[in-house]
């Protein structure tokens, strides 16, 4: 992460990490010099200067007089949308001067040809969601790719036909599970199987779930649950409930809305049967910015029914005008239309980013910002002084969480507490009684994480 943070860090902990810092250093965490050394000491500060930070000034709640309108918000919710990366406007440039210049002819020449346009983005999602070759497509949205792979792989039958999903899994998720029931004939209550955190818990145990599959595994036809949760922060154990799945015959597939370009993912290795994922979170692309699918080449031989549509033939036929198709190999088999030349430049504009500063290396920093942050919140907010407290939902480990952390806050209403952060230029969110906040390796600095704790000390509800 650092220059004093060399491959040694590695076997530490983020806490461990801090500690030795600030001892180092001669400078307590909690203290504003602190801050300015981690920055100084971030190999990869340079990042910030690709992406656009929204100024105070800009934003429509913020009380100016609280502010100076000229600096940068404190941008924290890049968990529900990435900053725009600055390359954005130069890619789609090109690809609208190729078509002003070239018009048809655009999708066969020019800089990057429309017909492929979304395979400059192939290389790096690959390496960020672990894949091989023809194992990524890009196509459409979430919730769209959640249907069509569904139609592929739950197959229920009479004695295998239930879903297994997480409790508040995102709502458009739950949607697709229901009406996809619904539409092979069963009622979702028979046919939905939610895991829960025990109570007095805020996120779900690894030995539950298994124990879960162990118990009903016979019965479920589909194992489908969030990489990282979005409204807990917890990152799943993927590879052990896929393995355990698969060995009670469930087909597994995972919704990585949230970690795909938040944690490192190994979906090849770890014998994923598929996932979809959006990109205009963590993978920065733009607001309903076009999303992707994984299928792993073990199901690449397998027939299932699909819903076709012309982008989905190999590329030496598509323009046949074939009436039958001869479908690509792997993800791409199961593309319907061809993508906007606009969608995948704002997403290679983002992966060049990526490709360049590496998820390992963003990891390491994802994990010390986030601790960071924990260690202001206990250290500085939840003292027995102050008028509020902060309950984390997010585990402890960095291991079982991505960048974001959830606040259920205890002693004011969230709402209001949130309306106080937004109107001195804190981009959050808030669902109900918790705040998620999630500082991004790529644009987020220490110091965006020390001002929004300074000013959770302050705030007045």
């Amino acid at each position: 992460m650092s220059n004093d943070c060399n491959a040694k860090c590695q076997q530490l902990t983020p806490q461990d990490i801090l500690n030795q810092l600030s001892e180092k250093w001669n400078v307590s965490i909690t203290s504003e010099e602190f801050a300015r050394k981690l920055d100084e000491n971030d190999s990869l500060r340079s990042l910030r200067d690709e992406f656009y930070v929204p100024k105070v000034g800009g934003l429509p709640k913020v009380d100016k007089s609280r502010t100076d309108s000229q600096s940068d918000s404190i941008y924290l919710c890049g968990h529900s949308l990435g900053l725009q990366p600055k390359r954005v406007q130069k890619l789609i440039d090109i690809w609208l001067k190729d078509w002003a210049n070239l018009g048809v002819y655009g999708h066969v020449h020019g800089t990057n040809p429309f017909v492929n346009c979304d395979y400059p983005c192939i290389p790096t999602l690959k390496t960020l969601l672990g894949a091989e070759d023809n194992e990524v497509g890009i196509m459409n949205q979430l919730t769209t790719n959640i249907h069509f792979m569904m139609v592929s792989f739950y197959r229920p039958t009479s004695q295998r036909f239930k879903i297994l999903y997480e409790e508040r899994a995102f709502p458009s998720d739950e949607y697709a599970f229901r009406s996809q029931i619904q539409f092979h004939g069963y009622s979702p209550e028979q046919a939905l199987l939610k895991i829960k955190p025990r109570e007095k818990e805020d996120c779900i145990r690894t030995e539950d779930i298994l124990e879960l599959l162990k118990q009903q595994g016979q019965s479920v036809a589909l194992v489908f649950l969030s990489g990282v949760q979005y409204y807990t922060g917890q990152l799943f154990d993927i590879e052990t409930i896929t393995r355990t799945a698969q060995q009670y015959g469930c087909i597994v597939g995972w919704d990585l809305a949230h970690a795909v370009g938040n944690v490192p993912l190994k979906l090849h290795d770890w014998n994923v049967d598929f996932a979809v994922f959006c990109s205009y979170k963590y993978l920065n692309s733009g607001a309903g910015c076009i999303g992707g699918i994984f299928v792993h080449s073990n199901q690449f031989d397998k027939e299932y029914p699909h819903f076709d549509g012309w982008w989905g033939n190999r590329d030496e036929t598509r323009f046949q005008m074939n009436t039958e198709i001869e479908r690509g190999l792997g993800a791409n088999g199961f593309r319907i239309s061809n993508p906007s030349i606009h969608q995948c430049a704002t997403l290679a504009a983002s992966l060049q980013v990526f490709e360049e500063a590496g998820i390992e290396n963003l990891r390491t920093k994802s994990k010390l910002l986030t601790q960071y942050l924990q260690n202001l919140i206990e250290n500085e907010i939840n003292q027995p002084s102050n008028y509020f407290k902060i309950h984390v939902l997010t585990p402890n480990d960095p291991e079982q969480r991505g960048a974001q952390l959830s606040f259920r806050i205890i002693g004011v209403d969230a709402r209001q507490l949130f309306n106080e952060l937004e109107r001195s230029g804190v981009c959050l969110d808030v669902r109900g009684d918790v705040i998620r906040v999630a500082p991004i390796p790529l644009y987020n600095s220490f110091m965006d994480v020390y001002r929004f704790v300074s000013l959770l000390k302050i705030i007045k509800v």
